[in-house]
């Protein structure tokens, strides 16, 4: 089963308490949900947001015996306001935003997200987004790959890969994860280590295709508008620019008066739990109260 990021450390700074209203942006395979509805009930409430129909289902299933407390909606958290007109008199205790993917999604055969799984290249988030990371790959110019590989994965040899790519795909248009891990692997020269050659161009597409960076942006400012005052913002990144963006957003709210960030030093999983659940290595939360 699917284990939460920093869980403990969520339930510490969101502090649910019985009869709360909790937004989880991106209840995955709802392992904070399940948390956070032990501590809120009775008559507390959890809506979980998610864009990806199998998480929805997943959740579903672990989060049964909660019943009608909680409420699931299949939303991309960039469209929060659509999801606000429904519920128009409700403001949240507490919100959070997981911006991890679980590993549901990374060890589907059929989703694309890893090379280490010889699947499509697809990466969509969302199965309803019309375009995949093999439409990139195979249409964009060799510029337009080099850019989304600098500034969604800052990866150094972008222009020698996407150069690489073009070649390969004059031959036979590149469909498989393994296929592309491979080109990279070719062009970069660089040896296998504690980073695969692949994983900056990887979570580029990933960004590019799901325009996580766009969604984000949008979604924060429609998040802190419903939150109550008093109530707590948890946000856990896993790459640089969703944390610089989070960072800078409460930055930029604190100055205005609007909320009081309650943790100067982002906070990191500790050594057990990077041991326990290595995914977690990367993780960083960021922790903001309404004013």
């Amino acid at each position: 089963m699917h284990e939460p990021v920093l869980k403990d450390e969520i339930i510490k700074f969101l502090d649910p308490q019985p009869g709360h209203i909790v937004l989880d942006n991106t209840i995955g395979s709802g392992g904070h949900a399940e948390a956070i509805l032990e501590r809120i009930l009775p008559n507390g409430i959890l809506f979980g947001i998610d864009q990806d129909e199998e998480a929805i289902a997943r959740a579903q299933e672990r989060l049964s015996r909660f019943g009608d407390s909680v409420k699931f909606i299949e939303v991309n958290f960039r469209n929060l306001d659509e999801v606000f007109l429904k519920f128009p008199l409700i403001k949240f205790d507490s919100i959070l935003f997981d911006l991890g993917f679980s590993q549901d999604q990374v060890f589907s055969p059929k989703r694309g997200f890893s090379f280490r799984i010889d699947a499509p290249l697809d990466m969509r988030m969302s199965l309803k987004l019309p375009h995949t990371a093999a439409d990139l790959i195979n249409t964009c110019s060799d510029e337009q790959l080099a850019d989304i590989f600098w500034k969604f994965g800052e990866e150094h040899q972008s222009r020698r890969i996407a150069k690489k790519i073009i070649e390969a795909r004059k031959i036979n248009p590149i469909k498989t994860t393994v296929e592309l891990a491979e080109i990279i692997r070719q062009a970069s020269g660089r040896k296998y280590g504690r980073i695969h050659p692949a994983t900056k161009v990887f979570q580029a597409l990933r960004i590019a295709v799901n325009d996580e960076l766009g969604a984000l942006e949008e979604a924060l400012p429609k998040a802190l508008d419903a939150l109550k005052a008093g109530g707590r913002m948890a946000i856990i990144s896993f790459h640089s620019l969703e944390d610089r963006m989070v960072k800078n957003f409460f930055r930029v709210k604190e100055k205005e008066g609007m909320i009081r960030v309650l943790n100067r030093k982002v906070v990191i999983p500790s050594r057990e739990e990077c041991i326990r659940n290595p995914r977690a290595r990367s993780a960083k939360l960021r922790v903001a109260e309404k004013g």
